[in-house]
Order: structure tokens, then sequence, then C-alpha cells
């Protein structure tokens, strides 16, 4: 079931795809958050900031092309989808070091937990992790996150089954205690 903000986006999406500047400048802004959080997700790197940008710009160059088919959210996280494999290919040919004043930290707060969530999710095999990033903290519903993933509804309901199964796993072995499922 879409709900009125994915209409409101699609829209947007519809609208800047046929030239409306103000409707791109609205897609944009609607959806820059998510789009962030799922490439930081998915990949952990330094470079999101980067990979957002390239996502936005594969999408702009293909909104005149979008139908609405899907809702924009999941077509945008399709491409962002695309991006991230682009980019750990892309990688995995040569060596990368960071600077640790490039390093920008969650506020200390959310420091720790951040950090014990992607080190977790870094666990995960890539296609148990988008799944599960795309339903467990994005909030896609699982027909969405099939589009996103390009894989059929029981895959994704399996992956992110799997997903948590690991993620408990992986808990109960960092704390050494036996964590129970809500």
């Amino acid at each position: 079931m879409v709900d009125e903000d994915d209409r409101q986006v699609t829209a947007w999406a519809l609208a800047a795809g046929r030239g409306d500047p103000v409707a791109l400048a609205a897609f944009v802004r609607a959806t820059q958050p998510q789009t962030w959080r799922f490439l930081r997700h998915l990949l952990a790197s330094a470079e999101t900031d980067d990979l957002v940008q390239e996502t936005y710009l594969r999408a702009i160059r293909g909104l005149p092309r979008f139908a609405g088919r899907s809702t924009a959210r999941t077509w945008l996280f399709g491409i962002a989808r695309r991006v991230a494999a682009d980019h750990l290919r892309s990688t995995a040919r040569r060596p990368t070091t960071v600077a640790l004043d490039a390093w920008d930290p969650p506020a200390a707060a959310r420091f720790e937990n951040t950090v014990v969530l992607d080190a977790l999710l870094r666990q995960l095999p890539a296609e148990r992790r988008e799944a599960f990033v795309a339903t467990q903290i994005l909030g896609l519903s699982y027909a969405e996150a099939a589009q996103v993933c390009d894989c059929p509804v029981g895959t994704i309901r399996s992956r992110v089954a799997r997903a948590r199964e690991g993620l408990m796993a992986a808990l109960e072995e960092r704390s050494g205690a036996t964590v129970r499922a809500g």
C-alpha cells in the first residue's frame, strides 16, 4: 500500500521528469535523508555523501524516463543500490586510506550504538544487509524492498529473517549472554 507521502514524492519525481525545478528540489529534500541512511548502512563508508550525490546525479538523468510504475522512493533506492554495488567493485580494485581528521563520528550519545550496529551489519552477507536495511531501518515494505533489490518478495522475507538470526547470534556472541527477540 502506498501512503500519502510516497504519492507526493512520486508526483514530485514525475513533475521533475517533465522539467519542473521546484518539484525536483522537493523530491531531493524529501528523499535525501533516507537515501543517505540507506547507503551509509549498506557500505559504512566515509564516502557516503559522495555516493548520495552520485545517486542523485543518476536519478536526475533518469527522471525523464521514470514512469511511476513503482514509487519514486523505491525507484531511487534501486539506483542507490546500484551506486553502492559500483562503488564496491571500484574500491575492490584499489587500496584506499582515510585521514583520521576526515572522519566525522555521530553524536556522542548515539556513537556506541551506531558503531555496534555498523559492525554487526558489516558481518552480514551483502544481500541480507540490503534487505534488512531496506525493510527494518528505512521502513520499506517487503514488496518495495524486492523492487529495490531486484528479487522476489519471498527472497526478501528470507533474507530479512536470516539477517535477524545472524544479528541476534552476533549480539549473543558479542555480549556473551543470551539475547531474546521481542
